[in-house]
């Protein structure tokens, strides 16, 4: 009898941390469109709203990794649901770093909408836009908890690394031409360097979701480990210039305040949720 309630108790946890973490994607996938739309239409407002989201994003990812610790503190998760969880420690991790990288675009976008001699180079709306797709599917993926999903993020990447590289190309030959407009040119690499980094992070949280369904690690098995890191083919380029248990689908795409909401104004410090997981 105390060990069915226990065991009740210990997958409401689950779902609550899975709970935790969709409210978290949703909440940075929202943060990286802002981003990007910000810098598309030169939009300080915008860019604004997604430095100030990070916070809450901050926020979400200290409530869920507390969940996590007491998780592992005071039950014994095996199989599907040890799975879960260190899925869900590498996607708390992954999630906020991609809000972080959304934070620099609209850095970048805010330094754009200083510059009169602004512009922006035809890849980089391409680059976002499949980021943007990238990221959702990713996200929907650990919500249906579907591997074959999670897959389609994986073929996705590519297309990133090569326009990434053929902005930077671009940015380091525009530099050569007209020193006037460096300044610009840094902030368009600096751009397409953090779609490209959001890219690579979207996939990482991919191979988390088929690592959890299908008890398979994908982080080490293809080509794409043998890459140089995004940021050093970037960056050298521009210096030479100079759970089986489902949520219903009320969670799918969780509709959220606006920023400074106080649902979601929790403090930096402090917080961590948890949500579901599955049997083996």
């Amino acid at each position: 009898m105390e060990r069915t309630i226990m065991e009740r108790h210990f997958h409401r946890e689950l779902e609550s941390l899975k709970t935790s973490l969709i409210k978290m994607g949703s909440v940075v996938e929202e943060n990286v469109n802002r981003s990007i739309q910000s810098v598309i239409e030169k939009n300080p407002t915008l860019a604004g709203q997604v430095i100030e989201a990070d916070l809450r994003v901050d926020a979400l990812e200290v409530e869920i990794d507390n969940a996590i610790v007491d998780l592992l503190a005071l039950q014994q998760p095996v199989a599907s649901d040890l799975r879960f969880i260190i899925a869900a420690i590498k996607i708390n991790n992954d999630l906020e770093r991609i809000s972080d990288h959304a934070v620099n675009i609209a850095q970048s976008a805010l330094a754009l909408c200083s510059m009169t001699n602004a512009r922006i180079l035809g890849e980089i709306p391409q680059m976002a836009s499949i980021t943007k797709a990238m990221l959702k599917q990713a996200i929907d993926s650990f919500i249906l908890q579907n591997p074959a999903m999670a897959q389609k993020v994986l073929t996705s990447d590519d297309q990133i690394d090569d326009l990434n590289r053929l902005v930077t190309k671009k940015v380091v030959d525009l530099m050569k031409d007209n020193n006037e407009t460096v300044e610009c040119e840094v902030e368009l690499g600096r751009i397409s360097r953090n779609l490209e980094r959001i890219a690579d992070l979207t996939t990482n949280i991919a191979e988390d979701v088929i690592f959890h369904t299908q008890a398979r690690s994908r982080t080490h098995s293809s080509s794409s480990c043998l890459k140089r890191r995004p940021e050093e083919s970037s960056q050298q380029a521009l210096e030479s210039s100079g759970p089986s248990t489902q949520l219903p689908l009320y969670a799918a795409r969780i509709s959220l305040p606006a920023p400074g909401v106080a649902e979601f104004s929790v403090p930096h410090t402090t917080g961590h949720a948890g949500q579901q997981s599955t049997t083996a």
